[in-house]
């Protein structure tokens, strides 16, 4: 479904992403770890049309899509949840949710999108009971529910998460990945996942690779990632393990 293939892209004359080259096919979890400043983000926002690429190609289900606009992206299927909950934090629960679904409205009418609200208050049931609340007065795993409810809500084929435990209480880490790894059961949905809690991720994941200052340096299946000792070493601290085991 996705293929990266040498991708190279800059910030100013820094060099973020070197040959990057990844693949996720139809139905699969894939999760890309690394520490801070690795280039994960700068992948997804890559893949997503908010960062150019210099160098290389990105294909979606067969066809080029290097360069293309993020609106033209959200069109084909694409559809990205950024770092930072990035919500309308002045705007109510069913608001954001409407603005989420302004392509669905465009595309198929208000019943389709008052539809895919519903759909969303059946996956995350807390923002039903807060649909009337102001976003910015949610909890921090209440909002990131809701940044992911909005993304949905263009009924994407490709789903992009960048970094969705960051700030959460490890409950609530643990509530958002079932839920994750729900959506992968109930529909074809494809989800490429960015996370530094690499347990987690890998947990829900079907393969995964690990990057380091702009390079994939290894791609394995999820189970031998969590079994391998450098990984373990490096990303999957003991004091992590014991509080998602838990």
């Amino acid at each position: 479904m996705l293929r990266l293939v040498n991708v190279n892209s800059y910030y100013g004359l820094v060099h973020v992403l070197k040959n990057v080259s990844l693949h996720v096919d139809k139905g699969e979890t894939v999760t890309l770890i690394g520490a801070n400043g690795a280039g994960k983000t700068t992948t997804l926002r890559s893949i997503s049309g908010l960062h150019s690429v210099k160098e290389g190609k990105i294909e979606f289900e067969g066809n080029d899509i290097t360069g293309l606009r993020a609106e033209k992206l959200v069109r084909l299927g694409i559809a990205q949840v950024p770092e930072g909950r990035q919500i309308f934090r002045p705007m109510t629960v069913f608001e954001n949710l409407e603005l989420g679904g302004n392509l669905i409205f465009k595309m198929h009418g208000k019943k389709q999108m008052k539809a895919g609200i519903d759909e969303m208050f059946d996956l995350f049931p807390i923002l039903k009971e807060r649909q009337e609340q102001y976003a910015g007065t949610l909890s921090g795993g209440e909002q990131q529910m809701l940044a992911i409810a909005m993304a949905l809500m263009c009924r994407p084929r490709l789903l992009l998460l960048d970094e969705p435990s960051m700030g959460l209480a490890p409950l609530i880490v643990k509530e958002i990945f079932k839920t994750i790894s729900r959506l992968k059961e109930d529909s074809d949905l494809t989800v490429l996942l960015v996370e530094q809690n690499a347990n987690a991720a890998l947990k829900i994941a079907d393969r995964g690779y690990v990057m380091e200052t702009g390079k994939i340096i290894l791609e394995e299946e999820a189970n031998a990632l969590m079994k391998n000792q450098e990984v373990k070493r490096a990303y999957l601290g003991k004091d992590q393990r014991e509080i998602w085991e838990k």
